[in-house]
């Protein structure tokens, strides 16, 4: 990439003054080339912060706007030995498709040579002990560097150009120690050749490489499928829009160039490049992303519809309120990346460590050859042995621990209906052991719902509802959906805090307070029965009825709130609501532990009070007033129904109706930092194992190929058991 690029239309500004770049990086291949990239950039004065995605290889850049040229950041990368450019979601896949497609090129050519090297050297190890003639051996061994040294060449350029790149910029990485041991074991095959030796190395190198390279490409593919899931999710995001240019023509535009107030069409298969309402049309829609229900809804005039959402079935006009980088599932993007850039302590312990990697394992390296030759060994012995330990104690598993579990989980809790915004979120949700609810919109669905529905005559439920759609207010909205009113009554008129009214079939009609209807004796006895409902009544003529309606609980509450007693966790509800309502809510779901009528400075309060005795608390909260006592928490959680401000302090957000993600986040991060910890000690582990056994020279560098690839693939294999979901 060159220099000079425009990088404008790849800049975004994310307040307080700041400029983000995404770049693609290609040859990072551990930690400790992540940990080498961020500490360089971040040195770089008004640089706010620069972290590494390894999954993706992109690199994530803030800085001051107007104190930096972003071709700085490329020209720095360069110098590191690095190639970089704008990253481009597809374009990325495309490359890793090319890179994954060569190694399993490279790995082809390595086997191929592997095997028809182990048909020449069965007839040497034979023959060195029976009655094959030197001059037959030693043609054996030529013919065999005939075809393992342009296979050698052509399979472990992967390793060669990474470590060369490294070396170039004055540093390490784990390709230099395999490069070296690569080398070292062809070198001395080749000086073994010409001074007619009875055993060469040939057959070892190039099984090492073929080890080397499965090992590899089998990491980039678990890399590939644990990122699906945001692969997935950008699938999702149309491309293109009919967007309406006269009431009676549209055209193909791309979604970027849709703005808010805009009227698209989406027709049956299309995907929904906006965020927005129906104005027109009826269908049914796929919105599993958004509700976290995998039933079809009908979208009908009035209906709120978000981008990703598929239609089915009939055609719908909407009109657009969010478009491009500001609808919902932009955000969502947005909130997976930041969870998966972010750096977690455990995440941060691994890196200090691969990083003390490339001195220490040259050290031992060196220091073992001394020592096998000091013991008397042949320098021949001492340099394969040595090889042995470059090879063995590759940082690979340890690289990978933590960056594949944090991975495959916000996968996994994805698809569970929960976004982390957060890098060290799966770890501390892990550690709660006491969860604060809020009531109204947390324990509770946001929307109202016509509690005494039954009782009140069909024929009146539809027709205050039609008579409700000429209003906003959040009660006559409850009776509309009630009513399933698709249809407003004409020539309505609205009286601002009283209700609204008009006509019909010659008769008055209104909706509203019941003193605006004449109908307080019927509100009163409706709130003696039920004191937590509001009221709304409605007349029509002489007929006079009162809708009494309520928050309705969330479907899952109960059970949500009894798993999580038993796995040792206590919850309590703090509520800034009246108290008869928090009561009757703490009852129905067997929560002894309530507080009601509390105001926001009370909920940090009791937050703070709870961690003072060293409780760890998770706060779920959805309103403007839970947002400091969100910030508070230990680890917090918020509906995607609540305010801005609560979602952009909470450690993550949950989709649909239930409360079951919550569980399912507690669940997901206990499983996920054990796999994390599991992890770490099999790297270690491993180390601890092979480093003792290679320098003894127990190990040629073909098994010390083996054990690092199966290192590493354990690692993967481990990490991925953090997709498994498991059922409230």
């Amino acid at each position: 990439m060159q220099a000079d690029i425009d990088f404008s239309h790849y800049l975004k500004r994310t307040g307080a003054g700041l400029l983000q770049l995404d770049l693609a990086v290609e040859g990072i291949n551990c930690a400790s080339c992540m940990s080498k990239i961020e500490r360089n950039l971040s040195s770089i004065p008004d640089v706010t912060a620069a972290r590494v995605n390894l999954t993706d290889h992109r690199l994530t850049l803030e800085w001051k706007a107007g104190a930096l040229d972003p071709a700085l950041f490329v020209k720095r990368l360069a110098e590191l030995g690095y190639r970089a450019y704008p990253f481009q979601r597809n374009d990325a896949e495309t490359l890793e498709a090319e890179r994954a497609r060569s190694l399993l090129r490279r790995l082809g050519v390595a086997a191929f040579a592997a095997m028809n090297v182990m048909m020449l050297s069965i007839p040497v190890w034979s023959g060195n002990v029976s009655d094959m003639l030197p001059e037959q051996r030693d043609f054996f061994h030529w013919l065999s560097a005939l075809i393992v040294l342009p296979a050698a060449a052509y399979s472990a350029q992967p390793f060669f150009s990474s470590a060369f790149a490294a070396l170039r910029a004055r540093r390490a990485n784990m390709d230099v120690p395999i490069s070296i041991g690569i080398l070292l074991a062809l070198a001395t095959s080749l000086i073994e050749t010409i001074g007619h030796a009875e055993h060469t190395y040939f057959d070892a190198a190039i099984m090492l490489i073929a080890f080397l390279l499965a090992g590899r490409y089998l990491d980039q593919n678990m890399r590939r499928r644990t990122r699906a899931f945001a692969n997935n999710l950008a699938a999702l995001k149309a491309e293109t829009a009919a967007k309406f240019i006269s009431p009676t023509e549209i055209r193909t535009v791309p979604a970027a160039a849709i703005k808010p107030g805009d009227i698209v069409l989406l027709r049956p298969g299309e995907c929904c490049t906006v965020d927005g309402n129906v104005i027109e049309g009826r269908s049914e829609v796929d919105q599993s992303l958004i509700t976290g229900e995998t039933l079809p809804a009908t979208a009908t005039p009035g209906s709120a519809v978000f981008a990703g959402t598929l239609v089915r079935s009939g055609t719908l006009r909407v009109r657009a309120a969010a478009a491009s980088g500001d609808t919902l599932l932009a955000e969502i993007s947005r909130l997976l990346d930041h969870a998966l850039q972010a750096r977690s302590r455990y995440l941060r312990l691994a890196e200090r460590a691969s990083r003390l990697y490339a001195p220490m394992v040259h050290a031992t390296a060196f220091l073992t050859m001394l020592g096998w030759l000091a013991s008397g060994a042949t320098f021949h012995d001492s340099v394969v042995t040595a090889i042995a330990v470059l090879i063995i104690t590759c940082p690979c598993a340890l690289g990978l621990a933590i960056p594949a579990v944090q991975t495959v989980a916000s996968g996994a809790l994805f698809r569970s209906g929960v976004l982390l915004n957060a890098g060290d979120a799966i770890e501390r949700i892990a550690e709660v052991d006491r969860v604060i609810f809020d009531k109204t919109g947390t324990l509770t669905l946001p929307e109202l719902d016509v509690a005494n529905l039954a009782s009140i005559p069909d024929d009146v439920v539809k027709l205050a509802g039609r008579l409700a759609l000429s209003s906003r207010h959040p009660v006559a909205a409850a009776v509309a959906r009630a009513a399933g009113a698709s249809e407003p009554l004409a020539d309505i008129e609205e009286e601002p805090g009283r209700g609204i009214q008009g006509y019909y079939e010659g008769a008055p009609i209104r909706l509203g307070r019941p003193s605006f209807c004449g109908a307080d004796i019927l509100a009163d006895e409706i709130l003696c029965r039920d004191p937590e409902a509001s009221v709304v009544a409605f007349s029509h003529g002489d007929a006079k009825h009162v809708f009494a309606v309520r928050q309705r609980m969330r479907p899952d509450a109960a059970e949500v709130v009894a798993g999580l007693a038993r796995l040792g966790i206590m919850v309590e509800i703090v509520s800034g609501d009246r108290e008869p309502a928090v009561r009757r809510a703490a009852e129905t779901l067997g929560i002894h532990k309530w507080r009601a009528n509390v105001s926001p400075v009370d909920k940090v309060t009791r937050v703070e009070s709870l961690t003072s005795r060293s409780y760890k608390v998770l706060m779920v909260g959805d309103g403007l007033n839970d947002a400091p006592a969100l910030a508070a928490a230990h680890a917090s959680m918020s509906p995607v129904t609540a305010t801005h401000m609560s979602q952009a302090v909470a450690d993550a957000v949950f989709l649909g109706e239930r409360l079951g993600p919550v569980m399912t986040a507690v669940r997901g991060s206990r499983r996920a930092l054990l796999l994390m910890q599991q992890n770490l000690w099999l790297a270690v582990v491993y180390n601890v194992l092979a480093v003792p056994v290679a320098i003894a020279g127990l190990v040629t560098p073909l098994i010390a190929a083996a054990a690092m690839s199966a290192s590493s693939v354990l690692v993967m294999l481990n990490s991925l058991r953090a997709r498994r979901r498991e059922a409230v």
